[in-house]
């Protein structure tokens, strides 16, 4: 399958990256993929490369991958890049597919513009809505943990051999996890390469992960076809730092007017990395169901 071609658009102040494969048809919805916290927008190639006769694009999101480095101040500026950049691409009648922060971001767009047909949001990080009222729930009072994470590297390898042990890498499938290494890093300007998502960047996000307790209100106000994909369950002890687990509210379907759930049970946090045919299929389903805007 051809490489993707890059681009970079600025969109409210904003220089952002997408990754773009084919062209859009009126028989045939865009697919729109959008990542997770500390991600880029070729971790998906896995599973777009199943999908080589449609128009796709990777989006990357604000301090992550390509786009511009900045410090995350609100949930909502997510959202707000995403209709930006859906409106001056001309793009609508979309199947999006979100990961994490990315399905947050998603649903929060989607509520507020009428570009989408159906959305995926795996493992979407939605707390209930009482959640937002209160930081109970954070247990960083002044700097997130991965602020302080190892930013440089010698190679991919290096990368790849440092962090294969750690956290939930070994769970990835080998082509994802080489792919989130190797374009994960961007050349540094001393030498070698450093993480394309700077620790600043992606502490920000967890540190404001409870700004957006708007995105209720875009929830509430969708009428298309959502399906949420949930992981295993976080333990009632476990805090908000337990990345295997899911950090989606078990009760968000039936905030949903046309929702449904499928839970992985058996499945971390990192869903599209550890069973991405899972993902292929749900999203196949959601081709299968499409149909264009009158």
């Amino acid at each position: 399958m051809p490489e993707p071609e890059l681009h970079k658009i600025r969109l409210n102040g904003v220089e952002l990256a997408y990754f773009e494969r084919g062209v859009p048809s009126p028989t045939k919805p865009t697919l729109l993929f959008v990542h997770a916290t500390g991600f880029h927008g070729r971790v998906w190639d896995r599973i777009i490369e199943s999908f080589d006769d449609y128009h796709t694009v990777a989006f990357e999101q604000r301090g992550h991958g390509r786009s511009e480095r900045v410090v995350i101040e609100h949930w909502r500026e997510f959202g707000d890049d995403i209709i930006a950049f859906v409106k001056a691409r001309e793009l609508g009648n979309l199947i999006a597919v979100g990961h994490s922060m990315g399905a947050h971001a998603l649903v929060d767009a989607a509520g507020r513009c009428e570009a989408f047909a159906r959305l995926v949001l795996l493992d979407p990080v939605i707390a209930a809505p009482e959640a937002y009222d209160s930081d109970a729930d954070t247990p960083f009072d002044a700097e997130h943990p991965a602020a302080k994470r190892r930013s440089r590297f010698s190679s991919v390898e290096e990368m790849m051999e440092r962090l294969l042990p750690k956290s939930a890498f070994s769970l990835y499938e080998p082509r994802i996890f080489e792919d989130y290494c190797r374009f994960g890093l961007v050349p540094a300007e001393s030498g070698g390469f450093e993480l394309a998502c700077h620790p600043a960047s992606e502490a920000s996000v967890y540190m404001t992960a409870r700004t957006n307790g708007g995105v209720y209100d875009s929830i509430r106000a969708l009428q298309i076809p959502v399906t949420i994909v949930r992981a295993m369950e976080r333990a009632g002890d476990s805090l908000v730092s337990n990345f295997s687990a899911s950090p989606t509210w078990s009760g968000l379907v039936g905030e949903l007017t046309n929702g449904r759930e499928i839970h992985l049970a058996d499945c971390t946090h990192f869903i599209p990395m550890q069973k991405p045919d899972t993902v292929v299929e749900i999203v196949r389903e959601e081709v299968a169901d499409w149909s264009p805007a009158p």
